[in-house]
C-alpha cells in the first residue's frame, strides 16, 4: 500500500456499505490525482480527522502556556486540500521515508516557541520535517525542547450519548479477571493500532519524549500516555480487536487495534464549540463533480487534569 493510502486509510462506515449495497451512484469513482478515489465518505472522514487534529493544537495554542508543532508526516501534510497532500506522500515514498513513523504533533512550552520555530526554519520548515533524519543537530535540539508528543485519533461520536457512557469497569473473566465492561459495550475509547506500537515505542526510546495518545470526539476528548497503554495490554485489560479499514483507492486491509476504555485515560477536554458541517465538493480534470461534508471551526478547551498532565512532563524534563 502507498504511503499516502496508508496514511489516509480510515475505519470502514457500515453504514455507508449498506446504502451504497444497492445503488449505484455517479461519484463512486473519481480521479483525485494519480489514483481513484472510491466514495464521497473518504473525503467526508479525511476532513474529520484533519478537523479533529487542528483543534486539538488550537486548543493548546490557547493556553498561551503551550504550543503545538506538527512533526509527524501526517502532521505535517498539506490540511486544507487533500489534492495537496497526495504528492506530498508520494514525494516521500520516492525517497523512502513513506513509511516511516513519528508522532503526529510535538508539544512545547510558550517560552520555547521562538527557538523552536528557528530551528524548523532552519531546517526548511514543517513540511521539510519527515525528510530529515533525527541524528540531525538541528533536530536533536528541536526534540529537546518537546515535554510530550502526540498521536491524534477521532472518532465521530458524541462521547456522552453513547449506550454505555458512564458504566463502572467490572471484572471480566476473558479479561483474567481485569477491569472491563462486555464486548458489545459501546462507550467512548482510546485507540492504539498493533502496527503502530512497535514504531512508536521505538521513536519514544530513541528520543526521549514520551508519546501521548489524544482521541477527540464530537463532544469530549481523552488522552492517555502510551506507556499507559502499553501496560494495560501486557497486564491483560485490553484485548486487540480486528478492524476493517479502507484506503482512498478502495483497498481493503483488517488490522489489529486496542479499544482502551476511557476509564483508563485522562480527561483531556471538552468540545465547548462543535464543528460547523457545509457541503462541500472537488472537480477532476474531466469535470467530474465529488460532494462530500467538511467540517470547519469548533473550539476544544483543555481540561485541567490535561493542563496538570502538562505540566508534570516540564517539571519532570
Amino acid at each position: 500500500m502507498s504511503a499516502f493510502d496508508e496514511n489516509a486509510s480510515v475505519q470502514a462506515c457500515e453504514v455507508e456499505r449498506l446504502l451504497l449495497k444497492h445503488m449505484r451512484l455517479p461519484w463512486l469513482e473519481f480521479a483525485l490525482g494519480s489514483r481513484v478515489v472510491r466514495g464521497s465518505g473518504f473525503l467526508t472522514r479525511w476532513s474529520e480527522g484533519q478537523w479533529s487534529e487542528k483543534l486539538v493544537v488550537d486548543s493548546v495554542m490557547a493556553t498561551r502556556r503551550y504550543f503545538a508543532l506538527p512533526y509527524g508526516p501526517n502532521g505535517v501534510a498539506p490540511s486544507d486540500n487533500v489534492r495537496e497532500s497526495e504528492p506530498y506522500f508520494e514525494r516521500l515514498e520516492k525517497a523512502g521515508l513513506g513509511q516511516v513513523k513519528r508522532p503526529d504533533l510535538l508539544i512545547l512550552r510558550a517560552a520555547d516557541r521562538a527557538a523552536a520555530q528557528h530551528l524548523v526554519e532552519q531546517l526548511g520548515g514543517t513540511l521539510e520535517l519527515p525528510f530529515t533524519k533525527e541524528d540531525d543537530r538541528r533536530m536533536r535540539h528541536l526534540l529537546s525542547l518537546a515535554i510530550a508528543a502526540v498521536e491524534c485519533e477521532n472518532s465521530l461520536w458524541v462521547a456522552k450519548n453513547m449506550p454505555d457512557f458512564g458504566k463502572p469497569l467490572r471484572p471480566m473473566a476473558r479479561l483474567g479477571g481485569n477491569p472491563g465492561l462486555p464486548k458489545g459495550a459501546v462507550i467512548p475509547t482510546v485507540i492504539l493500532k498493533e502496527e503502530d506500537r512497535a514504531p512508536l515505542r521505538a521513536w519514544q526510546r530513541a528520543n526521549g519524549v514520551p508519546i501521548h495518545i489524544w482521541h477527540v470526539f464530537y463532544d469530549l476528548a481523552y488522552g492517555l500516555a502510551l506507556d499507559t497503554a502499553e501496560a494495560l495490554i501486557a497486564g491483560g485489560s485490553v484485548e486487540p480487536r480486528e478492524q476493517v479499514y479502507q484506503a482512498p483507492g478502495g483497498a481493503i486491509t483488517k488490522k489489529a487495534l486496542y479499544r482502551i476504555a476511557y476509564h483508563h485515560a485522562y480527561h483531556l477536554g471538552d468540545v465547548v464549540v462543535g464543528p460547523t458541517l457545509m457541503a462541500a465538493h472537488i472537480m477532476d480534470r474531466n469535470g467530474h463533480v465529488l460532494p462530500y461534508v467538511r467540517f470547519t471551526g469548533g473550539k476544544l478547551r483543555l481540561a485541567p487534569e490535561a493542563l496538570e498532565t502538562l505540566a508534570l512532563r516540564g517539571r519532570q524534563q
